[in-house]
């Protein structure tokens, strides 16, 4: 299973980016924890996106690619990956398929996850409070949410005219839109989706 997970902060994707990954034994690549992980390690990479991370901007395509092409092609060959994170605008949404074709690990689906932004933001103020986050204080998620709609929200009719993008309401309980996720997949290639082994 190859997915890609589009959606605003807050929307949920590292939740049900790691319950898809549980689900379908592939693998989730967040790129924020990837990011962050770099960041803390102090490494080159790291250093570089740092600054980006902190106020809420996009991270430089360059960077991306040299940040997900070892773990997509490792993932790709084993059973698959959830990625999340990345495209974030068009350009990267060429480069990302340029480059997952040429692997030939290209995208069985996109799913869309959205809700409300005062949903949102209530849910990523409640994180900061929670985790500490720099990037889940009002100012910056205010930012985040304007980059996305101007960069990210595109990218839906991109996938929407390839044919491959899925809309999930992601305003209701995790366990709800984990579930619509599931359905929406149903016409997926049996050789794609395996049998639920929790089914009747």
């Amino acid at each position: 299973m190859r997915l890609l997970l589009l959606a605003p902060p807050g929307a949920g994707k590292g939740t049900q980016g790691d319950r898809l990954a549980e689900h379908f034994g592939a693998r989730h690549l967040s790129t924020g924890d990837l990011l962050r992980a770099e960041v803390t390690a102090g490494t080159p990479l790291g250093k570089a996106v740092q600054g980006a991370l902190a106020t809420g901007d996009l991270v430089p395509d360059d960077l991306m690619i040299e940040l997900l092409l070892e773990p997509l092609t490792s993932a790709a060959q084993g059973g698959g990956y959830i990625l999340d994170g990345f495209p974030r605008n068009l350009a990267q949404a060429h480069r990302a398929f340029e480059m997952a074709r040429d692997l030939g690990v290209t995208v069985n689906a996109v799913l869309a996850l959205d809700a409300p932004e005062d949903v949102l933001r209530e849910r990523l103020l409640a994180r900061g409070e929670s985790s500490g986050r720099a990037d889940d204080i009002s100012d910056v998620i205010d930012h985040r949410l304007q980059v996305y709609a101007k960069e990210t929200r595109p990218l839906l009719d991109y996938y929407e005219g390839r044919g491959v993008l899925r809309r999930i309401d992601a305003t209701p309980e995790p366990d709800v839109v984990f579930q619509s996720i599931l359905d929406s997949l149903a016409d997926l290639p049996e050789s794609i989706v395996p049998p639920d082994p929790d089914a009747d």
